[in-house]
């Protein structure tokens, strides 16, 4: 029956046109600003596996975004975005390195808008290969945005789709059905708060779309959470790592400091 049904969805699949990709920009309702901010990123089991350090550079309207993660293990994650923030948020360019043991495809990508290249840089059984191609970009595209973005939906917003260019050797453009999923309690100290849940589902599209659930390779649901009102702020996330690989979380931290007694203090 397995087999039977991979026949016909490769049949269904020949008749059917590629997925045309939304092109909706979102609105700016809160520009972003200087921003310096520390993350942790975590297993599902609640294990930090990396220290992260979000930086934002402001040129006119124009924001440069970068997240450094520092593993535990050695290996490091290095994600630059660059975009504008003029009535709408639009993607300028994007790079993303991972390398180290904790991640299974270790690679460079570089995307540039307004040319539509596409760079992939990688290692295949030891050889180090590049790919380059051309694509039609999305003014929708929404790579190292989806945040910025869910902090300027408005309440009774309907259900955000959004396109992203996945990091593989190939690359590729996929949508993403962003849709809230109400509000979920949370404390910061001793006060309470409540935080908008939004669920991201990718949608592959095409004949890979059709055929990933049966092979078990559709990529997992993500979850991000945003504190609302006046001042919309990250809270946490749940996204795959890499195409194949585990969930992690990103939560906000803070520093701490050596601890020294009120006596040591006066002293200094």
């Amino acid at each position: 029956m397995r087999s039977s049904s991979l026949v016909f969805l490769l049949a269904c699949a020949c008749l059917l046109p590629g997925a045309a990709l939304s092109a909706s920009p979102v609105t700016v309702r809160y520009k972003e600003g200087l921003l310096h901010g520390f993350l942790v990123l975590s297993t599902l089991e609640g294990q930090a596996i990396a220290d992260g350090d979000l930086t934002q550079l402001v040129h006119g309207d124009q924001i440069t975004s970068r997240l450094v993660y520092h593993f535990r293990d050695g290996s490091l994650q290095d994600e630059s975005t660059v975009f504008s923030q003029r009535r709408e948020f639009r993607l300028i360019s994007y790079h993303l390195v991972q390398k180290g043991p904790a991640f299974q495809h270790p690679l460079e990508m570089s995307a540039a808008t307004s040319t539509g290249e596409v760079t992939v840089r990688y290692t295949d059984d030891g050889k180090e290969k590049a790919e380059t191609e051309r694509l039609k970009m999305p003014p929708d595209l929404a790579n190292g945005l989806v945040p910025t973005l869910l902090k300027n939906l408005a309440s009774d917003a309907p259900p955000l789709e959004v396109s992203l260019l996945v990091a593989t050797p190939k690359p590729r453009l996929v949508k993403v059905a962003i849709t809230a999923q109400g509000s979920e309690p949370f404390t910061l100290g001793a006060s309470g708060h409540k935080a908008t849940h939004y669920v991201l589902k990718v949608d592959i599209g095409g004949l890979a779309g059709l055929i990933a659930p049966l092979l078990g390779k559709q990529p997992p649901d993500s979850h991000v959470w945003i504190l609302g009102g006046e001042a919309p702020a990250f809270v946490k996330s749940e996204v795959l790592s890499y195409l194949g690989g585990p969930v992690w979380r990103t939560e906000l931290t803070a520093p701490t400091w050596p601890r020294t007694e009120p006596k040591e203090r006066s002293t200094h």
